[in-house]
């Protein structure tokens, strides 16, 4: 009986090359297809799959952010992020976030088929990076999840009075987050803590193809 893999990516055409992909490693598993993190993490919710297909930008996800928090959820699930950013920096990050591999967008369906095939005997797959580990990674990845909402708002421009209005908690409550927050990035103020949470970010070219 084979198990579930889901494929999350906003462009139809790629979803359906990653499940061409998909079907030669695991022929007997069921492939659900999702268009955003919500719909994907909505498909997690049942049991039984394999490995999570992940592109870092869609409608509702801009960056490694998703990862970090599917990671959190779902720790035994082999997540394997496939993107259109071939910096060296984005695939160590997600290496370091705890991706089992990722896949550039603009490989051979041979080249992926290798990397999930890597992936499903559990092995990792990397491009070749010289890319050193981020500490500040390591820093943002040590926040609960309430603190990265928090400094996700932070980074939206919101005040304390409407962030605790958004997550529906005191301003008191909000103003003890963001000290500990600032405490665990090792930073001052939350200008700095917006500049470090921008690693998570993904520039993403502008295309609206296939391999895009």
């Amino acid at each position: 009986m084979g198990g579930r893999i889901v494929i999350a990516d906003d462009h139809p055409l790629f979803r359906s090359a990653l499940a061409h992909a998909v079907g030669k490693v695991w022929p007997d598993a069921a492939i659900i297809e999702a268009s955003s993190a919500a719909e994907a993490r909505a498909a997690l919710a049942d049991v039984g799959t394999e490995a999570l297909l992940l592109d870092l930008h869609m409608a509702d996800s801009t960056g490694l952010s998703v990862l970090m928090d599917l990671r959190q959820d779902y720790p035994a699930l082999p997540i394997v992020i496939v993107s259109a950013s071939e910096e060296p920096r984005v695939a160590a990050a997600a290496a370091q976030l705890g991706a089992a591999g990722f896949i550039p967008k603009s490989s051979s369906l041979d080249a992926m088929r290798e990397g999930l095939a890597a992936v499903r005997d559990g092995d990792g797959w990397f491009p070749e990076s010289e890319a050193a580990a981020d500490d500040d990674l390591d820093r943002i990845a040590s926040l609960t999840p309430a603190q990265r909402r928090i400094l996700g708002a932070i980074r939206q421009g919101l005040l304390n009075k409407q962030i605790a209005y958004e997550l529906t908690i005191s301003e008191a409550t909000v103003k003890a987050h963001i000290t500990a927050i600032l405490r665990k990035l090792g930073v001052s103020s939350r200008t700095q803590a917006v500049l470090l949470a921008a690693k998570l970010d993904v520039d993403q070219p502008a295309t609206d193809s296939a391999a895009g």
